[in-house]
C-alpha cells in the first residue's frame, strides 16, 4: 500500500516579522519539516521587506516542494497604512508560491485559532501550546509569528481532514479545552 504524502507550507505574512511553517502529512500523521521567521524590522525600506519575503517564500517553495500553501488572511484594522503594508506582504507571499504553480488557500485568523485550540479567540500562547502538544514537540519557537505560520499549515490539514473541525471537543473555556484534550496528538 502506497503512502499518501502531502506537504503544506503555512505563512503568516507580516511587515515586521514574517512567520512560516512547513509540515509533511503521511497517512494522517504530521511531521514538522521547518518553522521559523524572518525579521523584517532590520529593513528601513518597505520594498526591501517585500523582497525579503518573496525570496524566503521562493526558497521554501524550492526546498520543500509544497503541494499547497495556507496563508493567514489579513484582518481588518483601522489603520489604512498598516492594512496596505500587510496586504502587500500577503500579495508578495502569494505571488512567490503561485509562480511555482502551488495553489494558495486563505484562512481567517479566527478560523486558524479555532482549528488549533477550539476557540477563535485563543491567545498566541494557547495556539503555540496546542501546536507543541499536537506535534509532540520538545519546544516551539519563542516567536509567535513562526508558530502562527505553522498554525496556518496545521489548520489547512485539519480542515481537509474534517471541514467542520474546530480542532477538538467543544469546551466552555481554554482551561476546560486543555483538560478535555490532555494528550491531543494527530
Amino acid at each position: 500500500m502506497a503512502l499518501k504524502e502531502t506537504i503544506i507550507l503555512g505563512l503568516d505574512p507580516g511587515t515586521s516579522i514574517f512567520g512560516y511553517g512547513v509540515i509533511k502529512i503521511i497517512n494522517n500523521k504530521i511531521e514538522l519539516l521547518a518553522v521559523g521567521s524572518v525579521m523584517l524590522s532590520k529593513y528601513d525600506d518597505q520594498a526591501l521587506k517585500l523582497k525579503a519575503i518573496f525570496e524566503r517564500v521562493s526558497y521554501l517553495s524550492e526546498v520543500y516542494l509544497p503541494d499547497i500553501c495556507a496563508i493567514e488572511a489579513p484582518f481588518y484594522g483601522k489603520n489604512v497604512q498598516s492594512m496596505l503594508k500587510l496586504g502587500r506582504a500577503q500579495g508578495v507571499s502569494m505571488a512567490a508560491v503561485l509562480m511555482k504553480d502551488i495553489p494558495v488557500v486563505e484562512y481567517a485568523p479566527k478560523k486558524i485559532k479555532q482549528s488549533i485550540t477550539g476557540s477563535g479567540n485563543a491567545s498566541k500562547e494557547q495556539v503555540s501550546f496546542m501546536l507543541k502538544q499536537m506535534l509532540n514537540l520538545k519546544s516551539v519557537p519563542k516567536d509567535f509569528d513562526a508558530t502562527d505560520g505553522l498554525a496556518a499549515a496545521v489548520c489547512h490539514y485539519l480542515q481537509q481532514k474534517n471541514p467542520t473541525s474546530t480542532g477538538g471537543k467543544s469546551a466552555s473555556s481554554w482551561a476546560a479545552f486543555v483538560k478535555q484534550n490532555p494528550n491531543r496528538k494527530l
